[in-house]
């Protein structure tokens, strides 16, 4: 190794390292000031407390926001599953014209600013005359999960070997139980994997979910801007770490599972 490849390296390494820094940096200010026992953000904490994670159960109307997510991102999480297996078989097996944009159609709510995309679905529920809060909350988030399930899948299914489902059909397994019995366990990781994110990216909405609430039916980030308005104490930042508490181990669940799942193809 020459003296500039090795300068050219270190380089490299002080410039990974600092955008690293730069993106941890927030986050790590979030978690030292949950744990702060002073009422107002404050940097270094003059004391280190778990008074903010122990008020979480004084906040009125928490616990039913975590439970109206959680309810939401999994039902959610579950339709786009089926619904993205269909539609994954469907393009992948499928001989009809327009797959590529069924494709491109399923994944485009990625692609749209969520403000945008909360408003459109606003209009549309109000216009077939969709008022119940919970169920456009529902149909919503499957619109932002479905695009997460179809993305994994198609990659997958790309690598899959089909004659296995025609198989298990001569075999005497009808369509749909095949693909439950052999499709489904072969692609188990991908499944995992992008159930995973659905789930997270559900949880985490705010700008669809900010159009579709109701007085009754808040979200868990719809709750903590309520908070941030009425009453901006480290509470939120307490918060704040259980949703990176979340974000964590659906990476390193979703790390495990690929790397057992290359341990077994190898």
């Amino acid at each position: 190794m020459t003296q500039t490849d090795r300068i050219f390296r270190t380089l490299s390494w002080i410039v990974g390292l600092a955008c690293v820094a730069f993106l941890m940096l927030p986050i790590v200010i979030t978690l030292a000031a949950s744990f702060t026992s002073s009422p107002v953000y404050t940097l270094p904490p003059p004391d280190w407390s778990l008074r903010w994670y122990r008020s979480l159960g004084e906040r009125s109307g928490l616990w039913d926001a975590v439970v109206l997510s959680v309810n939401l991102a999994a039902v959610s999480t579950l339709v786009s599953l089926v619904l993205g297996t269909l539609a994954a078989v469907a393009v992948t097996r499928g001989q009809f014209p327009g797959r590529e944009a069924v494709a491109t159609f399923a994944v485009s709510p990625l692609m749209m600013p969520g403000l945008v995309l909360g408003v459109a679905l606003l209009q549309f529920f109000r216009e077939i005359g969709l008022r119940d809060a919970y169920w456009s909350l529902l149909l919503g988030h499957i619109v932002i999960t479905l695009p997460f399930v179809m993305r994994t899948l198609l990659a997958s299914m790309a690598a899959f070997d089909f004659s296995l489902i025609d198989a298990a059909r001569t075999l005497g397994l009808s369509y749909p139980k095949s693909i439950l019995k052999v499709l489904v366990p072969s692609l188990a990781p991908a499944y995992l994997t992008s159930g995973l994110f659905a789930f997270l990216a559900s949880m985490d909405n705010y700008p669809i979910s900010i159009f579709l609430t109701d007085a009754r039916n808040k979200t868990l980030p719809i709750k903590m801007l309520q908070y941030l308005e009425e009453q901006p104490d480290p509470s939120l930042a307490a918060m704040s770490s259980g949703l990176i508490l979340l974000a964590i181990i659906v990476l390193v669940i979703g790390a495990r599972t690929v790397g057992l799942n290359r341990m077994i193809q190898g």
